[in-house]
């Protein structure tokens, strides 16, 4: 457990600069190009909030590590010390933290780069496509959040009570298959956008495919 504890905390601290670097590295091209901080668009913005975003999952995913949580067998809970219990009852609501943090950070980047998408096809038919798949993104964001927070686990106490009177307060399993569904979705639709687009361009076969590559990475989000 402790090994565990220790290599998630390495792995996930070692990748938090690179993910801050890059977002830094976004932030300064954006500055040369624009001339000035003070010209930073809104889609630079929400980058700069990522990063508190993804603070928060590096630091909740670390607490919830060197804590217990109320995903357990059954059984287990109920031999705990007062101090498992109560580190249980804190890992607990680290979860609940983290998911939060998770969902953020992924609709910010899809904003991003829907806002990226609706530059870019300004002056074609596309343009309409990016504003519906918007819509469906902030969609599936809030009927995600209502069903998370306000139905799958009711009261939300049980979040974090050890153990729970509810298997999915603990496995979260319910709101893990929504949440997948809309963020796996929202990220074919967002790939067919710039496509259609590259595909027409003149330029090099080569340069097409690499520029397909390149905005085909989007489906990561």
């Amino acid at each position: 457990m402790v090994d565990q504890v220790k290599s998630l905390a390495i792995e996930s601290w070692t990748l938090y600069p690179f993910g801050i670097l890059l977002i830094a590295a976004r932030i300064a091209s954006r500055c040369l190009l624009l001339g000035s901080y003070k010209k930073l668009q809104i889609d630079d913005w929400i980058m700069l909030f990522v990063c508190v975003t993804f603070t928060g999952v590096i630091v909740s995913v670390n607490q919830v590590s060197q804590n217990l949580s109320n995903y357990l067998p059954p059984g287990v809970a109920e031999s705990f010390t007062k101090e498992e219990h109560d580190n249980a009852v804190y890992g607990s609501k680290f979860v609940l933290i983290l998911e939060e943090f998770m969902l953020a950070n992924t609709w910010l980047c899809k904003a991003c780069l829907l806002i990226l998408y609706y530059q870019m096809t300004k002056l074609t038919k596309q343009n309409k496509l990016v504003i519906y798949v918007a819509a469906y993104c902030v969609f599936g964001y809030v009927v995600t959040q209502i069903l998370y927070l306000a139905v799958w686990c009711r009261p939300i106490s049980q979040y974090w009570q050890v153990p729970v009177d509810n298997s999915q307060c603990a496995s979260y399993y319910h709101h893990l298959i929504t949440a997948a569904v809309f963020n796996i979705s929202s990220d074919l639709i967002m790939l067919y956008i710039p496509l259609p687009i590259l595909i027409r361009a003149q330029l090099p076969l080569k340069r097409k495919i690499i520029l397909c590559g390149v905005f085909s990475l989007g489906i990561l989000v």
